[in-house]
């Protein structure tokens, strides 16, 4: 998949089969738009292309109101969306910088810069709640009149259900705050992860752990920090962690702002995905996972995050998490071997 900021650049397609929206998650319900869209790209034998914003303009209006509270909690990273976009056979993608520029721009001035100019688009695709332009004043049937006037094609999407309820961006954010990560996986149609280049850290779980029974190396972590971003889940989880070995790692993660230690240190407050291996490869050695790209699975949710009054107390603490974290794994093994097993009869 091609991947291009903003549409001018002499890469983008002359002509496309366009879908428009921000992707949080590309959950079923935008697997199954993306499928319509490659059907109808193949049929028109043109390039199927998403265009998507970033930020998410809800983030930019949270920014330039300055009420960051209103900016909503994101599923995925841009790293992520662009990742599952092309496993959906997307040919191009282009990220749309969300700006006062484009905020202000008419419906009818984003149809004729945007549409026709920038893309070319022959055929759009959208969902069935659509909205566009300045103050959000466009919607589906303005869209479908400039089809027929200036000769692309506009279809509409009806919202994809699973047993009777709708799928949604805001449905998969519940369920991640939730931890209801079972309920994010039917509606993500796969597991819930998050992926990055691993980061240098404090070093502090070599020291904590140098304390601990049996874990003389201390507790290794892999650092992930993210600058932009508020996502849906936090707090404890169990996880495997993808892309440093052959096999998938058991692990436990913390996933937030790690409200035990102070605000001077390296991650400043800003979000981190701090993984422990459960089992480090060996392979890697000490400093051998940085700066590599890992995806981490997040599978099932311990706690939130707690505060620890002292360090012998967030050793004790996160000792507790890799024996929970070891259990459930233990668990989910048996209860894999007893499936097999009944299968089998």
């Amino acid at each position: 998949m091609q991947v291009f900021r903003g549409f001018r650049h002499p890469g983008v397609a002359p002509a496309c089969a366009l879908t428009i929206g921000n992707f949080d998650g590309v959950h079923r319900g935008h697997q199954a738009m993306l499928a319509l869209l490659q059907t109808e790209a193949r049929h028109r034998g043109l390039p199927s292309c998403v265009l998507t914003f970033e930020p998410h303009p809800r983030d930019y209006f949270a920014a330039a109101t300055k009420k960051p509270d209103v900016a909503p909690a994101r599923i995925g990273t841009l790293r992520d969306k662009l990742t599952e976009l092309a496993a959906c056979g997307v040919a191009q993608t282009i990220v749309l910088p969300f700006d006062g520029r484009l905020a202000s721009q008419s419906p009818e001035q984003f149809i004729q810069n945007v549409l026709i100019e920038g893309l070319g688009a022959r055929y759009v695709l959208v969902g069935d709640d659509f909205r566009f332009g300045a103050k959000r004043a466009g919607d589906y049937a303005m869209l479908d009149e400039a089809g027929d006037a200036h000769g692309f094609d506009v279809a509409r999407m009806n919202s994809y259900e699973v047993h009777g309820l709708r799928v949604s961006s805001s449905a998969v954010r519940d369920a991640l705050a939730e931890g209801r990560m079972a309920d994010a996986q039917h509606l993500l149609g796969r597991p819930y992860t998050i992926s990055g280049h691993v980061v240098h850290g404090r070093k502090l779980g070599r020291a904590l752990g140098a304390s601990a029974p049996g874990k003389d190396d201390g507790f290794r972590t892999l650092n992930m920090r993210f600058k932009h971003w508020k996502p849906a889940a936090s707090g404890i989880f169990a996880v495997l962690v993808h892309g440093l070995a052959d096999q998938p790692l058991p692990g436990v993660a913390n996933l937030g702002v790690r409200p035990s230690l102070d605000a001077n240190d390296v991650n400043a407050g800003r979000v981190l995905l701090e993984t422990h291996c459960l089992e480090w490869p060996s392979h890697l050695g000490a400093e051998g996972a940085y700066g590599k790209i890992a995806r981490v699975e997040l599978l099932h949710k311990l706690h939130d995050e707690l505060r620890y009054t002292s360090l012998e107390a967030l050793t004790a603490g996160i000792a507790k998490d890799g024996r929970d974290a070891r259990a459930f794994f233990a668990s989910t093994h048996a209860e894999t071997h007893r499936q097999t097993t009944r299968d089998r009869i």
